[in-house]
């Protein structure tokens, strides 16, 4: 291959895969949650294949050689900061960041301390408290203040490392949800939403020497930078607004999470 060719950045070549579907995030109970949270309509998952073997400490290259490549340019989508409505890049990628993401859980027993520390009662219903915020979000329960507020009295019971999780990261972004979010009184739907989309972004193998379920996916948080500053996944800046690449080396499958803050679809 001549170098200087577009897809020749690293040697990746990148293919949409727009047959793949993401059931966690189309089923009718969930999109039905994701309206309630204001998420509805701004989150979207996509799927890429690429060509060669990924490794992990070459991350940065990975990414910059998919911004970069001819079929994820008119594929790859975000939401207009101006107009609201979904379009694509349109710009050149300049620089990225890719921050490893751990994604080490296999269970949701990661969150049974919720209940053994009074922030969920033994019914499942979200401790109340007095209204407070932590900007831009009002905390009125145990739940968002143990996700929130770093000098509150139950923070510690999720280590930074904990806190790190890609299990921990998801669950915390439905927990916060968009921008006219109405929050949930039991936390059920926030566990198995989380739940079912990290089982449709992750990849799992069973181990053929310890024969123990293991994760194969690496993960990582993902911006972009054109010459004017970051361009994805949105130029303005907000804990509610990520893009997570969940990278299947053994596939050779790329998923991308993506939302951005907002009001969701009402309708």
């Amino acid at each position: 291959m001549a170098t200087g060719e577009l897809g020749d950045v690293g040697g990746y070549y990148f293919r949409f895969l727009p047959q793949k579907t993401f059931q966690s995030l189309s089923s009718k109970e969930i999109t039905s949650r994701l309206r309630q949270w204001s998420m509805l309509g701004r989150i979207k998952a996509q799927a890429f294949g690429f060509d060669q073997t990924f490794q992990a400490y070459r991350k940065d290259d990975f990414v910059m050689a998919f911004f970069k490549d001819p079929n994820v340019i008119p594929n790859l989508k975000l939401l207009s900061d101006s107009s609201g409505q979904w379009i694509t890049l349109g710009t050149e990628v300049k620089k990225i960041e890719a921050t490893n993401v751990p994604c080490t859980q296999l269970s949701m027993s990661f969150f049974h301390r919720l209940y053994d520390e009074d922030i969920v009662r033994d019914s499942g219903h979200i401790v109340k408290c007095l209204d407070s915020f932590c900007d831009p979000f009002l905390i009125s329960d145990e739940l968002r203040r143990v996700l929130l507020v770093e000098d509150s009295e139950k923070y510690e019971i999720f280590s930074q490392p904990d806190r790190e999780e890609f299990l921990f990261c998801l669950f915390k972004h439905l927990c916060l949800g968009g921008a006219l979010c109405q929050y949930e009184d039991v936390i059920s739907p926030y566990l198995e939403t989380a739940k079912l989309i990290y089982k449709d972004l992750v990849s799992v193998r069973k181990n053929p020497q310890t024969k123990k379920i293991q994760i194969t996916s690496s993960v990582f948080k993902v911006s972009a930078y054109d010459s004017a500053g970051v361009c994805y996944p949105s130029s303005k800046n907000h804990e509610q607004t990520f893009s997570y690449f969940i990278v299947d080396p053994i596939r050779r499958h790329l998923h991308v999470l993506y939302h951005c803050y907002g009001v969701g679809d009402m309708s």
